[in-house]
Order: C-alpha cells, then structure tokens, then sequence
C-alpha cells in the first residue's frame, strides 16, 4: 500500500469516528410525558395547569397588599430595610440594594437526601414595589420533573435568592435534580444567595435554644400558625395526594410553604432592623452577638460601637461576654487602660474557659503595655488556679497549659526582682 493510499484511509477512519462522536453527543429524543388522570381534580381545587414543552405542572398564585401584616410587620417594611442597607453601604451577608431583585425562596421535598428525593413544591414571594406575589409551582408527577424545573426560570434570570437553610439544604436539592435533568433543560445560573438561617444563629446564639422557623416566627416575629401540618408529614401528603388523585390535604402543604415564605420576608426586616437598631429592643445576648458579628466582619467601628451600647444599657449580670469581645477590640487600637477595666468588668458573669482567656489578656496588658509586673503576676496566679478547675480538660490538657502559664510567672518574678 503506497503512502497516499494509505492516508486516504486514515482520512476516511477520522471522518467515519467523527460521524460516531457527533452521534453520541446528540441530546437524547425527549418523551414528553402524559398528563396525571386526576389534572380535572386538582384544578377544581383551584390549582392552574401549565403546560410546557416537557410536560404538565400545576401553578398556585397569590397576591398580597403592600399593607399586609404578617406577624408584626407589614410586607412594605421590606423597602424600609432595603433602604437602611442601601444607604449604609455596609459589606455584610444581609446587604442589597433596590437593584437586586430578591426572591424569597422554599422547597418541600419527599425526602431529605438520595437521587429519589424529588422537589414537588418550589415557592417563590417577591414584588413589583406594588404588591408581592406567591408563585407555588408543583409536581404533577416524578415523570414531569422537567416541565417543573423548566417552569421556574431560574436557568433564565439572575436574581438574590433569600432562604432559610437554602444554601444547605434547598439549592443543593434543586442542584441535583437539574443534573438528572439536564440532557433536557436549560442550565441552571447560578444565583446570590442570603441564608437567613446562618444569620439567624448568629443573632440568637445563647438566646434561642432552638432555631427552627416557627420558633423565632413565635419568639421573635410575633406570628403564630393556626391549622398548620408538621412539615414532616409533607412528603407523605404529597405523595398520598398523587397515589389517590386528591388534593385537598395537600392545599395544607401549600399554606405550610405560604406561611414559610411570608416569615422570611419578616425574618429579613427584623433582623435588618436590629442590626442598624439603636433602642435595644432586644436582649442584651442578642446585641452582644450583634456586635461580635460586626467585629468578625472587619466592620470594627461598628461593633465596637454595639458592644458599648451594650455595656451601657443592660445589668452588668447581662454584659460579661459584651465586656470581653469589647476588651479584645479596645486592646487591638491600643487602648490598653480601658481593656483591662473591660476584661475585669467581664470576670464577674464570663465562664470558666472565657475567664482564663481574659486573665491571659490582662496578664499580657499589664506585662507589656502598662509595665505593672506584680499585677501581670496576680493575673497569671488567678489564672493558673482556674486551670486547675476547669472541668472540661483533661490532665494533659492541665499540664500543658499550667506549665506555660508558670513560665510567664517566673518571667515575671525574674522583672520584679530586677526592678526592686
């Protein structure tokens, strides 16, 4: 076989494997899935069908005044913490302005992980700055789960997406059905997110013992659910609802998802609102977390600023850790006098592993900064003592921490000696 034949051959076997590649990458046909028996029965309980290129869905839709009270507040209020974050110009994981578009955002699910978990309720609330509106599109079936997805339109606009536990939980879940999805549909964008749940732990630690949504709606938000399900019986309505073909259980289901939406949007005005709050309408946990979370935030001025107010108009039963956080901020601008009072007024309430902490700072202070070595040596002795009574280490632990606080102490008994 000469050369040029032989490249022929070559050439023909590329094009014929060509051929192949393309073949294998052409999307696969869709099979466009029948409508539910029950779809005369679902809408007579007043949910609309929609239809699309991949299948059925059905659609419920509510509209809400701008007036509208939930809770303590009135759904305008939004506007009202959207501006404080606008105008602050604060980096914070709260902070919008008037050009993002927020969609507050909840799922129910039938089930909490695995590929056969499937999304059968996607809710969404947002305005048009003259009224908010609830979108709730739902699962006719596991067999129309693209025709739902596609319906969304998160695979065509870019918006702020506000949820509770939605970083962790919704969006993950919403993820990994899209890619089961996606030999069909659109990609899904990626899209801001705010989880409020985060936020909320941050705000309540030490306050709330626990942070499920209906507490902080009770605690917090002055809302209380009549005739509401447990969430977990939502996966078992909704697949009931698809097995019998009824739906009046599962309008239960979207008034739990309803009630939901609505608190995030309370949720996010209250929170903005204590976070730019000066009456201490609150407690005194609560505005110390506050201004921790500034702190953390490199947002120093401001925290720092909380964390006084803090000091200032709550008992000094209620203040220790306020005093602590605020000492370590006074000693980083070099303001060394008022950190020691602050670190002593924090001794008084501040558990054991804080006060070792602050013992440590105020033996530091007075060795380094304030040259006052017999009181560094005082602070040091408290501190060895509480080492011993600390319950929760070990005696290696003890060891090793007691052995590097005694050579501070005859670093210190070595510069008094000198000095006398």
């Amino acid at each position: 076989m000469d050369a040029v034949s032989y490249e022929n051959k070559i050439l023909q076997m590329k094009k014929m494997l060509g051929k192949k590649t393309e073949t294998q990458q052409e999307k696969p046909v869709f099979q466009k899935p029948d409508q539910p028996t029950y779809t005369e029965d679902w809408q007579r309980a007043g949910l609309t069908l929609v239809e699309n290129d991949f299948g059925v869905l059905f659609k419920r839709v509510v509209t809400y005044p701008l007036h509208y009270k939930h809770g303590h507040y009135e759904l305008r209020e939004l506007f009202d913490a959207i501006q404080l974050w606008e105008e602050s110009g604060k980096e914070h994981p709260y902070a919008v302005t008037f050009n993002d578009t927020l969609v507050f955002f909840d799922t129910e699910t039938t089930g909490l992980k695995g590929v056969g978990t499937h999304i059968f309720l996607l809710g969404f609330l947002e305005t048009d700055e003259e009224q908010f509106t609830l979108t709730q599109y739902i699962l006719a079936d596991p067999s129309n789960e693209a025709a739902l997805l596609f319906e969304s339109k998160l695979w065509q606009r870019a918006v702020t997406i506000v949820s509770y536990n939605g970083k962790s939980f919704d969006w993950p879940q919403l993820e990994t059905r899209w890619t089961l999805n996606q030999a069909h549909i659109p990609r899904l964008r990626s899209q801001k997110q705010i989880d409020l749940l985060h936020s909320t732990k941050r705000l309540w630690k030490n306050d709330l013992e626990k942070m499920k949504l209906t507490t902080i709606e009770q605690e917090k938000l002055g809302f209380h659910r009549q005739g509401d399900i447990p969430g977990f019986l939502a996966p078992v309505i909704y697949l009931d609802a698809v097995k019998s073909g009824q739906p009046d259980t599962l309008l239960k289901v979207l008034h739990h998802n309803e009630w939901d939406l609505l608190s995030l949007i309370t949720l996010y005005i209250h929170s903005t609102r204590l976070l730019f709050n000066e009456q201490m309408q609150d407690s005194a946990t609560t505005y110390t977390n506050i201004g921790k979370w500034f702190n953390d935030l490199k947002l120093k001025d401001t925290g720092m600023d909380v964390l006084s107010a803090v000091t200032e108009n709550f008992d000094i039963a209620e203040t220790g850790l306020a005093h602590y956080y605020l000492a370590f901020e006074q000693k980083r601008a070099a303001q060394f006098e008022q950190a020691a009072k602050s670190f002593s007024n924090a001794l008084r309430t501040i558990d054991i592993p804080y006060k070792i902490k602050a013992y440590e700072q105020l033996a530091i202070i007075a060795e380094h900064h304030l040259k006052d070595y017999e009181e560094a040596i005082t602070y040091t002795q408290s501190g060895i003592v509480l080492i011993e009574e600390h319950e929760k280490w070990s005696a290696s632990q003890k060891n090793k921490q007691t052995s590097i606080w005694e050579k501070r102490l005859h670093r210190l008994t070595i510069k008094v000696m000198k000095n006398k």
